[in-house]
């Protein structure tokens, strides 16, 4: 691939509705808590399951993240490198059939400017580093 085409579709929350956790790094938590008023112990005690080797969102019974509204995102200025960096996620830029793939459910896939492949690596690399560090 030389190049993709995405550009976000307003109002969509497919990519947010997907089953799975939103992982964060430390950055991302005094990020996120920062934004919603709060320090970064209090809203990770509200908000996130932390382990030795890994932090992620609390997933409440109804949807897939505590911060997912009806159309949108209302953590969206501030949200997490895992969602900032979709669609430009390795296992996506690196295998066309999977990007195809994403598309299905993804309605920014294929539109937008063209974005040069080497600026989607550069986002999937940054993704491929918060999947092995958590930071």
């Amino acid at each position: 691939m030389t190049g993709l085409r995405f550009t976000c579709q307003r109002g969509c929350i497919n990519c947010c509705d997907r089953p799975g956790f939103v992982y964060l790094t430390e950055d991302d938590l005094k990020r996120a808590a920062q934004f919603v008023g709060m320090t970064p112990r209090a809203f990770e005690k509200k908000y996130v399951y932390r382990t030795r080797h890994q932090m992620r969102f609390r997933k409440p019974r109804e949807k897939q993240c505590p911060f997912l509204l009806e159309h949108s995102c209302s953590l969206h200025p501030a949200k997490p490198t895992q969602c900032r960096t979709f669609p430009f996620w390795p296992e996506l830029v690196e295998n066309r059939k999977e990007w195809s793939r994403t598309g299905e459910y993804c309605p920014g896939i294929g539109k937008g400017p063209l974005i040069q492949i080497g600026t989607a690596m550069e986002l999937a690399e940054e993704h491929r580093r918060f999947a092995k560090n958590g930071d």
